[in-house]
């Protein structure tokens, strides 16, 4: 079963960006995750505007290799990079469908 990260990132200081986009994605890649996007090209269709700099979506295999990426010893660095100059709200969903109705998607 496939799961994504929503990574909504509100950057508070740009100095850690640069370095995080160079050097995570290959740390994702090893734990076989894969960027579906890193946009910050984000316009609120609905709700409350959170101010948020970027937003990432990424898919990886399965729960177990999200808490594989964000154990490893070489992300921790970035992480912490990151939640220093950001405010940050990661949630991970599952492929599901939490009704049932959506005959490509799991029922959930």
């Amino acid at each position: 079963m496939a799961v994504f990260v929503i990574a909504e990132i509100k950057v508070t200081d740009e100095s850690w960006v640069a370095n995080y986009a160079e050097n995570v994605h290959p740390i994702v890649e090893r734990h076989g995750g894969k960027y579906l996007s890193r946009s910050g090209n984000i316009q609120v269709l609905e709700g409350e505007d959170r101010g948020n700099t970027l937003i990432a979506i990424l898919q990886f295999p399965d729960a177990t290799s999200v808490e594989a990426f964000a154990a490893d010893p070489e992300y921790a660095p970035f992480g912490q990079a990151r939640q220093a100059g950001a405010i940050n709200s990661f949630q991970m969903i599952d492929d599901t469908d939490l009704v049932g109705t959506i005959p490509y998607l799991t029922a959930g």
